[in-house]
Parts: structure tokens; sequence; C-alpha cells
């Protein structure tokens, strides 16, 4: 009598390949029940329907081999749910990614009609609260985000909306100074925050609407604007968030401010 379902029969009620349950076995991760000594056919029990149905879904998922094997051999359900979100978060991270990608290569292969609306013009220097240091361009979003919840705390009345500078090399090398501030009366210096007073500077400003997923582009166009203008850069990026997360949670509402210190060139 033979000893349970063959390779061939497990294949059709899981909808595996055999090839597929064959690698199962050769990683450990579904072992047949028994395995024939003097034939070597591989015989499975129909109570192995389930597990073989579990590993198929997790790969799906496309989640490693060596984390199927722990999330296996694991009976703590809630280990097995941390293992399991743990990749779904990465997914998920991936999956934002692959967002943002199609997001600038739809804007990348479809351009705008026109000339990007661009103007010169001359901002005067400030004295604002701000915060600045020198940070990893992996960095910058989370650093960004810290710097304006101390820097809101501050209080007072905004007399303008917040805003940032990027130096170049944040962008080239990776690792650059960044500053961010916002315009308020008589600013305090304590903690992080610092009374700065930001230089006058001529600045080729546009604006970038929507998320901030493909702003890039919207940098691109400026950058070629001003290459088209005989204009060159002279100082870091300013960034003007007119209106923002920290205004509405609706991307569509955003408008980003880019602008670039200009000089003429020639």
């Amino acid at each position: 009598m033979r000893g349970g379902l063959t390779i061939g029969e497990f294949a059709q009620l899981t909808h595996l390949s055999v090839r597929t349950l064959r690698r199962y076995h050769e990683s450990g991760l579904l072992e047949p029940a028994t395995v024939d000594p003097s034939t070597g056919y591989r015989y499975y029990s129909t109570g192995q329907i389930p597990s073989a149905q579990v590993i198929h879904r997790l790969r799906e998922l496309d989640v490693p081999l060596a984390e199927v094997g722990k999330i296996l051999a694991t009976d703590d359900p809630g280990v097995r749910a941390e293992l399991i979100a743990g990749h779904l978060d990465r997914l998920q991270t991936s999956l934002d990614r692959t967002r943002v990608a199609v997001n600038s290569l739809q804007r990348l292969l479809r351009p705008e009609p026109g000339e990007l609306p661009v103007s010169v013009r001359s901002e005067p220097s400030r004295v604002v609260a701000a915060i600045t240091d020198v940070v990893e361009l992996g960095n910058v979003l989370e650093w960004y985000d810290d710097a304006m919840d101390e820097l809101d705390a501050v209080g007072g009345t905004a007399l303008g909306p917040p805003g940032g500078h990027y130096d170049n090399e944040l962008f080239a090398a990776g690792q650059g100074r960044v500053l961010v501030y916002r315009v308020i009366a008589d600013p305090p210096s304590y903690g992080r925050v610092r009374r700065v007073q930001l230089p006058a500077v001529e600045l080729a400003a546009t604006v970038h609407r929507g998320a901030h997923d493909d702003i890039d582009v919207t940098y691109g166009r400026l950058g070629a604007w001003v290459v088209d203008h005989a204009l060159a850069v002279n100082g870091p990026v300013h960034e003007t968030y007119v209106v923002g997360p920290r205004d509405d949670p609706d991307p569509a509402t955003w408008r980003t401010e880019i602008g670039w210190p200009v000089f003429r060139v020639g």
C-alpha cells in the first residue's frame, strides 16, 4: 500500500507545481509525510494541504524562504503576526517607492504644455526662528519633522509661511546643511532654535503643486529654465511651504515654492 498522496496528486490539490513542491522539500519548508526508500517517491498527507497553501500565500507576498520557515516553525500566533506584519510593512514601503516612481515617470513622459511659470524677484533680508544642521539625505524628512515640531512649539504670530534652505551638497554628496525656519515676530533663541537673519537674495522661483513625490521633476524643469535664461545658481535651494501637510492633510492642496538664488551669466 502506498504511503499517501503522490507528489502529482498533492500538486493538483494544492495548485502548486511538482517543481515547487520539490524546492519546498529541499529547503526544509514542507517535507513529504513519507519517502519510499526504494523508489524515492514522495508521499504527502491530506493534513499537509493547509501548510502548503500557507506557504504558497506567503511566497505570493514575496516573503523570503527563511522567513516563511520561521513563521511555520512557531505555534505562537503573536510571533506569527509580528513576522507577517514586519514583511507587510516592508511591502508597503516598496509599494510607496513604486508609486512615487510611477508619478514621476508620468510627468516626465507626458510633460506639461507651455513654459514653466517662473518669476525672478528680490527677496529682502528677514529675521526668522531657525534650526540648522548637517543632515544625511535619507534622514531629511525625519529631521525636518522634528525640527518643525520644535519651531512650532516656539509659538508666536506667523508673519509668513515656513520654509527651508537646502545646500547643494545635500543632493550632490548625500549630506549637507539644512536650515528650516518660521517667520515670526521677535524670534527667540533657545534649545536648537536660533534667531537667524536670512540674507537678501535674487530668486528664480516657481510653485510645485500637490504631493512632494515628484517634486524632483519640478526641480529639473526650474533648473532648465535657469540655464535657458542665462542665469546661474548661487547658493542653497529655497523651499517655501505656502500650503503643506501641517496645514491640510490633502496633498492636492499643497503648494511648495521652489526658489534658486541666481545671478546673470555674462
